[in-house]
């Protein structure tokens, strides 16, 4: 990656980890035991890397609201949340499935404008939250456990007889769903929102932030790939579009300061067939609720 790139990453990913007191005391303690203990400073970082933020107890009281019945499922060593909306009637509950997922240190609640619009359209959302968001169980998490949580979450509605008619999910909730649709998601259309195309390249604007060495990076790195079993680079669009058989649609906005829209062309030009939207002056979140967006994707879904 070179130093243009790396700097265009960094600008994009500008207002993610925002400066604070807790972000100035983690980077204190990273880099001091970095120098002190570099075996501790590896560790260190990749919790730091995998915990969601902003934490998820901020979150708890903003579900998607009354309207919705919740169910815990375990799922590894954490739990996920998932959501049904309450006001359909038993004929809906035939109805196939479009299942929404946030994204990193988000919560269910941010896909409900979504859940909405496909309601509307005749089908059933069902909302997942992720492990360690929301008031889902774990403190943990990373985009392949995202793919293996929707994996199964999709399994189990196939197995309780719900044909999954699409799957929505945004951010890296994105980069996980393309990585369980590569692995063979049973889901007939996908829609990415504002996916982020690198988590390696992620690892150089973590490191960037909280002053790390390349050595450390790669220690941390490779400290994630040994435990989640799969290389960072398998996770990229160019390694997992190829194998992304439905019809695709991705939508992202010019003026996303978290995720580039680089990313989202990535995964155009991976993905056989794939459609970009690009928005203009909504940035990272604000296309989760915007009409043109929702009507968007509910036309993709219902498509014959």
């Amino acid at each position: 990656m070179t130093s243009t790139s790396s700097s265009a990453g960094h600008a994009a990913q500008s207002n993610y980890y925002r400066p604070s007191r807790t972000m100035r005391a983690l980077r204190f303690g990273l880099t001091a035991s970095q120098r002190l203990w570099p075996a501790l400073a590896v560790r260190a970082a990749y919790r730091v890397f995998g915990t969601p933020l902003p934490p998820k107890w901020l979150y708890r009281g903003q579900g998607p609201g009354a309207e919705w019945w919740r169910e815990n499922w375990a799922f590894e060593d954490a739990g996920v949340g998932i959501y049904h909306l309450a006001a359909q009637d038993s004929g809906a509950e035939s109805a196939p499935v479009v299942l929404l997922v946030h994204g990193w240190g988000g919560h269910a609640g941010q896909m409900l404008p979504l859940a909405q619009a496909v309601a509307a359209a005749g089908l059933r959302p069902v909302l997942l939250e992720l492990p360690a968001h929301g008031r889902s169980a774990g403190v943990m998490s990373n985009s392949p456990q995202f793919a293996r949580a929707i994996a199964y979450v999709a399994a189990r509605l196939a197995a309780d007889g719900h044909a999954l008619r699409a799957a929505v999910a945004h951010s890296l909730g994105a980069n996980g769903l393309a990585l369980a649709a590569a692995r063979g998601l049973p889901a007939e259309r996908i829609v990415l929102l504002a996916p982020p195309a690198s988590p390696r390249d992620y690892t150089r604007y973590f490191a960037h932030t909280f002053g790390l060495s390349e050595a450390t990076r790669l220690a941390m790195q490779r400290l994630f790939e040994s435990r989640e079993g799969v290389l960072m680079q398998q996770l990229e669009p160019a390694a997992v579009g190829p194998r992304i058989a439905q019809p695709t649609l991705i939508v992202h906005d010019r003026d996303d300061r978290v995720n580039r829209f680089a990313d989202a062309e990535a995964y155009r030009d991976a993905i056989a067939g794939a459609r970009l939207v690009a928005t203009q002056g909504w940035g990272h979140r604000r296309i989760l609720k915007e009409a043109e967006v929702l009507e968007q994707v509910a036309r993709f879904v219902t498509a014959d």
